[in-house]
């Protein structure tokens, strides 16, 4: 068990009042509530939550602007609770992207197991994100340098590895990195071009 920060978002205060207790008895911090989806914007960014539980009917009124902030901003991850009866339920979760669907009434075991599985996922999304960004970057870098290279080699008449000790030589003694070196060597020669 964690000991998450989550908001809640829900029209319906008794409601509210209710998973605000089973969380709280589950060993959570429930850190802030909103009425309507614009109120959990503001919520959301001034608490920094691990978790955003909303109520179904707040989706549309400022909802849909609730989930979008959160995956577009990367601040928490959504769990939905609706009525059973709700229509078009699952296509608004699929709308919001929530992490996971609750029906009302919420068992306390089921939500337990949504926050969890909830939070790891989105804590995996996140690394697999950074760890993409990283690798976009990382080839980005290499094609620069081996851009670079080319230039040098061709320029200067010298071989690949040759090009590439000199890259990396100014790297270490100007203190930056070869991506700099790269980009500063090709910036040089399109304005000779």
């Amino acid at each position: 068990m964690t000991e998450a920060r989550i908001v809640l978002v829900d029209g319906d205060q008794s409601s509210r009042k209710s998973l605000k207790g089973m969380l709280t008895k589950l060993g959570y911090w429930v850190v802030g509530e909103a009425a309507d989806g614009l109120g959990g914007i503001r919520v959301v960014r001034a608490r920094q939550p691990d978790l955003v539980i909303a109520d179904a009917s707040v989706l549309g009124a400022g909802g849909f602007e609730l989930a979008e902030v959160l995956r577009e901003d990367k601040l928490a991850p959504l769990v939905m609770v609706a009525e059973s009866h709700a229509q078009g339920l699952l296509e608004k979760a699929r709308r919001a992207r929530a992490s996971s669907l609750l029906l009302k009434p919420v068992d306390e075991q089921a939500l337990y197991w949504a926050v969890e599985l909830a939070i790891i996922n989105y804590q995996e999304i996140i690394q697999l994100e950074n760890q993409i960004k990283e690798l976009k970057e990382k080839l980005e870098t290499r094609k620069l340098v081996e851009r670079a290279k080319g230039i040098l080699m061709e320029t200067l008449g010298i071989s690949e590895a040759e090009a590439y000790r000199r890259m990396q030589k100014q790297s270490m003694d100007k203190r930056v990195s070869m991506r700099q070196i790269a980009e500063a060597i090709i910036l040089a020669h399109n304005l000779k071009s």
